[in-house]
C-alpha cells in the first residue's frame, strides 16, 4: 500500500505541530498542579487560564464562562443534566432534535426513566431542524432544549439563532452540541444567543480528551463532578494540563486561519461530491446540499453495507468513517438516517468523508478512481442488488 488518505476528520483530526510543541513542557518541565501555590503549580495554574482566554476567544464567550473538560461527550452530559438538576422544581419537560449525537440521546433516555418527559423533534429529509416545530414543542414544563449546531453524521448546519431566540422568549436554557462546527465554521456564542454550548479539541486540530462546556454567565448548572475546587467547583479532578495547553493553542490557530482553512477545503469537498454522484450509479448525497459543513461528504450507497465500503477503501490506505465516532462499531442503521426518512435498507450503506487540511485535488481524485471498483466489486456480491437487477429486466 503505498498511499494514505484520511478521510474521517469526524473521529479525530492530526495534532497540529504548532500544538505539541506547545504541550511538549507542560509534559516533561513544566509539570506542577495548578492547585497548588508554589511556582510549580502557578505557572500550570497561568497556562491553563491562558488556555481557557484562547478558548473562549474562538466562540466569543467571556474566561469565566468556559468550562473545562475531557471531551465533547463529557461536556453534553454535563449540560443536559446539570441544567435538568438546577431546573427541575421549574419543570420536568425536556426537548431534543431526533437527530442529537447518542452523548445527548442516552442521558435523555435515563432521564425519562426517571420521571422526566422528553419530546423529539423531527427534521427535514435534509436533517435539518424546523424552529416553528421547536416553538410547537415547548410547554409550561420545559426546562431544557437541545439541538446540535452542524450534524457530524450528515453536516446539516441547523438554524440556531432562530432556535435560540424562540427558547430565550420562552426563558428556557437552550444548549447546542457544536463539537463538528467549532473550529470548522465561524461560531459565536453572543451573536447566536446561546445558553450553552459544548466543543471538543480533537475537532481542530487539538489533543484527544480535551473539551469545553460554554455556560452563559448567570447560567444555574449544578456540579457535574463533585470533590474539588477545580473549574469553580463545578467538575472536580486534577487538570490535564498539557491537553488544555493543546486545546488553547488548538483554538488559537483555528481563530487565525478558519477563513483559510474553508477557502481550501470546500472546492475539494464539493469535488468529491461531485464525482461520486457521477461516478457511481444509486448514490444518494445526505445532508443539506449547501448548508453545510465545509470539509464534509456523506452519502448512502445502495445495495451495499457501510462497513464493507470502509473496510475495502481501508485496504487501499483510504480512511472514511460509517457514521458517528460513537456509533461506528454499531450494526444497527444511523438513527439520523432514520429520522431524515431514509429506509434501513439504505440507511446500511452509510459513507462519511470528512476532509482534512493538507488534501490535494490529488487525493480527490484517487478516491474517486478507486471508489467505483469496490462498489462494484461488492455489489455483484449483494442479493439485494442482484435481486434489483432481475426486476429491471422485467
Amino acid at each position: 500500500m503505498e498511499k494514505t488518505i484520511y478521510l474521517d476528520r469526524i473521529a479525530a483530526t492530526p495534532v497540529h505541530s504548532e500544538v505539541l510543541k506547545s504541550m511538549l513542557p507542560y509534559i516533561k518541565e513544566k509539570y506542577g498542579n495548578p492547585q497548588s501555590l508554589h511556582s510549580f503549580g502557578q505557572e500550570a495554574r497561568s497556562a491553563v487560564e491562558n488556555a481557557r482566554e484562547k478558548t473562549a476567544r474562538l466562540i466569543n464567550a467571556d474566561p469565566d464562562e468556559v468550562i473545562l473538560t475531557s471531551s465533547g461527550s463529557e461536556a453534553n452530559n454535563f449540560a443536559l443534566k446539570g441544567s435538568v438538576a438546577a431546573n427541575r422544581k421549574k419543570g420536568s419537560h425536556i426537548v431534543l432534535s431526533s437527530i442529537e449525537h447518542p452523548s445527548l440521546l442516552q442521558p435523555a433516555k435515563n432521564l425519562e426513566k426517571a420521571g422526566l418527559s422528553v419530546t423529539m423533534v423531527p427534521v427535514d429529509k435534509w436533517g435539518r431542524v424546523d424552529p416553528d416545530d421547536v416553538k410547537k414543542a415547548l410547554t409550561e414544563k420545559t426546562i431544557f432544549v437541545s439541538v446540535q449546531t452542524a450534524s457530524n453524521e450528515v453536516g446539516t448546519i441547523e438554524p440556531i439563532e432562530e432556535i435560540a431566540r424562540i427558547c430565550r422568549e420562552k426563558e428556557v436554557v437552550f444548549f447546542t452540541d457544536a463539537v463538528a462546527a467549532v473550529g470548522a465554521i465561524p461560531v459565536d456564542v453572543k451573536k447566536s444567543n446561546v445558553d450553552a454550548l459544548s466543543l471538543a479539541g480533537n475537532m481542530f486540530y487539538g489533543p484527544k480528551g480535551t473539551g469545553a462546556l460554554y455556560i452563559r454567565k448567570g447560567l444555574r448548572i449544578l456540579p457535574f463532578i463533585e470533590g474539588g475546587n477545580q473549574e469553580g467547583g463545578r467538575r472536580a479532578g486534577t487538570e490535564n494540563v498539557a491537553g488544555i495547553v493543546g486545546l488553547g493553542k488548538a483554538a488559537e490557530i483555528a481563530e487565525r486561519e478558519i477563513s483559510f482553512r474553508t477557502k481550501h477545503v470546500k472546492p475539494l469537498r464539493d469535488h468529491l461530491i461531485q464525482g461520486m454522484l457521477q461516478n457511481v450509479e444509486h448514490v444518494v448525497l445526505t445532508g443539506h446540499p449547501e448548508e453545510r459543513l465545509p470539509y464534509h461528504a456523506s452519502f448512502c450507497v445502495e445495495f451495499v453495507e457501510g462497513e464493507s465500503m470502509l473496510l475495502n477503501l481501508d485496504m487501499q490506505g483510504i480512511s472514511v468513517s460509517s457514521g458517528s465516532a460513537c456509533a461506528s462499531k454499531s450494526l444497527k442503521a444511523s438513527h439520523v438516517l432514520l429520522a431524515m426518512g431514509l429506509d434501513h435498507a439504505l440507511a446500511q450503506g452509510s459513507l462519511v468523508f470528512s476532509l482534512i487540511d493538507g488534501l490535494t485535488a490529488g487525493d480527490i481524485d484517487h478516491v474517486l478512481s478507486v471508489f467505483p471498483s469496490i462498489i462494484d466489486r461488492l455489489r455483484k456480491m449483494s442479493p439485494l442488488y442482484t435481486e434489483f437487477l432481475e426486476e429491471m429486466k422485467k
